[in-house]
């Protein structure tokens, strides 16, 4: 009997040591890539197999794995009504995989570590999350603690607001106070993480004049959307004021917040301009410019509407492929190519303009490392996004009217940025449509860089660094 113990101890040993040499030789990017892979694959067998999950007949694996790509992946698009096709139940996975698809794998995995007391390891630190080369002030083990606080604290006090606001309308909604409940959760948790997924089948379109629902909705999107780092420097400056000191906010944190007031405030101008006369036609002033505010937010990856898309106007139709396509702040819960990008990218042809070979902002020159690194970003993204426009016009649109076209191409760039709104065609996808979908959401997720380092190969470092000769070539 020792014998068969020593054993079975010995294969355990081994076994963790092989374990152990895995996690050495896969680097940060790869972990990361393969947290969300694992979580996807979980997602998917759980909505195929575990009982009671579905109102009628249970999803394919084709459809299974796109709700879970969609949920982990906190997109928000859909191939069945979440609402009537799923049971309370089913319901209540989709939100497990929305709630740690938001905060990633391995931020769990951080957090159990900093709870038991361990230091992070260097390798835990670049898994993590940057920010200590961008605001060196803040402390990581606190930002993991303070993500996964503020992250439950938000989403709490979403959740009771928005209970205390339909509770006294359980009658005319025909809701128990449970249902309220259940809603109330549901909504925050995806509300805040940027899902798109709602327990209504029109989303919140029938909330148009509800000022409060609409305005919980919308604080827990721009709060999302912000970015824990940021979030934690607002925390920092607040404390320091309290106590009479100086706390200096990041360039990054004023970019990010600059950024997110202009494309807010313009936004809301344009689209309540361009759906004054359309969709919002019928809505009195004050709720037409709610619901203005209300499209400014959610394409920037929160994916829930309060219109019908299918019937706005071309106008507002683009300038929500460019508001997808932006997305949030880095370190958020929303996708895009990030909003620090899009104003890098805008500052350096402004300092171009000005015939000026450094980017500089409010007194501060960023370095050109980082510069090159939004301009790749932007057209990785850019190139990937025309691609499957292309490949969704080839195998889903087969001799019909051209104006089909820009449906296709509202859904390639929701998936890619993870936004989750759609013209009404995600249902109607081929399954080669879904297959690219799925990758582009998953893609969208991990992020163009993180996948190119994860299949990149480690540098050689060389003897004698050298490089070719230059030459000229024209451009413009």
């Amino acid at each position: 009997m020792a014998d068969n113990s020593n054993i079975l101890f010995r294969k355990w040993e081994v076994a963790g040591r092989r374990r152990r040499s895995l996690w050495r030789l896969l680097s940060p990017p790869q972990l990361f890539i393969g947290s969300f892979a694992t979580l996807v694959l979980f997602g998917t067998l759980a909505l195929k197999l575990i009982p009671g999950l579905y109102v009628a007949e249970p999803m394919g694996w084709l459809d299974a794995l796109f709700t879970a790509t969609s949920a982990a992946c906190i997109t928000g698009l859909i191939v069945e009504d979440t609402a009537t096709f799923f049971t309370p139940r089913g319901q209540a996975v989709v939100l497990v995989l929305i709630q740690l698809g938001g905060l990633g794998i391995i931020a769990f995995t951080s957090l159990i570590i900093v709870a038991f007391g361990r230091r992070m390891s260097l390798r835990h630190e670049a898994m993590s999350g940057g920010g200590q080369g961008v605001a060196p002030e803040v402390n990581r083990q606190n930002l993991v603690r303070d993500v996964f606080i503020f992250t439950f604290v938000t989403e709490t006090i979403g959740a009771i607001l928005l209970f205390l606001i339909w509770l006294p309308s359980l009658d005319r909604l025909n809701w128990t106070w449970q249902q309220a409940a259940w809603h109330a959760v549901f909504q925050s948790i995806s509300a805040f993480c940027h899902a798109g997924f709602a327990t209504f089948s029109d989303s919140l379109v029938g909330f148009q004049t509800s000022p409060g629902v609409l305005g919980v909705i919308m604080l827990l999107i721009v709060i999302g959307s912000i970015g824990f780092l940021t979030l934690e420097e607002i925390k920092l400056h607040w404390q320091a004021k309290k106590l009479n000191k100086r706390f200096r906010i990041s360039l990054h944190s004023r970019i990010v917040l600059a950024t997110t007031a202009i494309l807010i405030v313009g936004g809301w101008i344009l689209f309540t301009i361009f759906e004054w006369d359309y969709t919002l036609r019928r809505l009195p002033t004050w709720a037409k410019l709610t619901n203005g505010l209300f499209l400014s937010l959610t394409p920037r990856s929160a994916g829930y509407n309060t219109v019908d898309y299918s019937q706005t106007t071309a106008s507002t139709n683009f300038l929500t492929i460019i508001f997808m396509s932006i997305g949030g702040s880095p370190g958020s819960m929303a996708g895009g190519v990030k909003t620090t990008t899009v104003a890098l990218i805008a500052l350096l042809a402004w300092s171009r303009l000005r015939g000026r070979l450094v980017t500089s902002i409010a007194g501060r020159s960023v370095p050109e490392e980082t510069i090159q690194r939004a301009v790749g970003l932007f057209v990785i993204a850019f190139g990937i996004v025309t691609v499957s426009i292309f490949i969704l016009t080839t195998t889903e649109i087969r001799g019909e009217a051209p104006p089909d076209f820009i449906n296709y191409m509202f859904e390639a760039v929701s998936a890619f940025n993870t936004v989750g709104l759609s013209m009404g065609v995600t249902n109607e996808l081929s399954d080669a449509g879904k297959w690219l979908t799925i990758f582009l959401m998953f893609f969208g997720r991990v992020g163009p860089l993180t996948l190119a380092a994860a299949l990149a190969r480690p540098r050689k470092q060389l003897a004698t660094e050298f490089r070719y000769a230059h030459e000229e070539v024209v451009v413009g």
